[in-house]
């Protein structure tokens, strides 16, 4: 018997949510090393992972249904 309510949630909500999980590690390794000042590209992609884990998890956080 199938339930007629059962709603998903799209799997680019969860690649959302991994990719601002691991661009907070990414980030945070980075400021960590932040000292002395200069340019590291952990910051900065951390920082764009983040967002772009931030734009999937907008955009696809409403359940789809079947």
């Amino acid at each position: 018997m199938k339930d007629e309510n059962v709603q998903m949630k799209p799997i680019w909500y969860f690649v959302g949510l991994i990719l601002m999980s691991m661009g907070a590690v990414v980030l945070l390794a980075g400021l960590n090393r932040l000292f002395p000042l200069s340019i590291h590209p952990d910051v900065w992609w951390g920082a764009i992972m983040i967002f772009a884990g931030g734009v999937f998890f907008f955009f696809n956080r409403k359940p789809v249904s079947e």
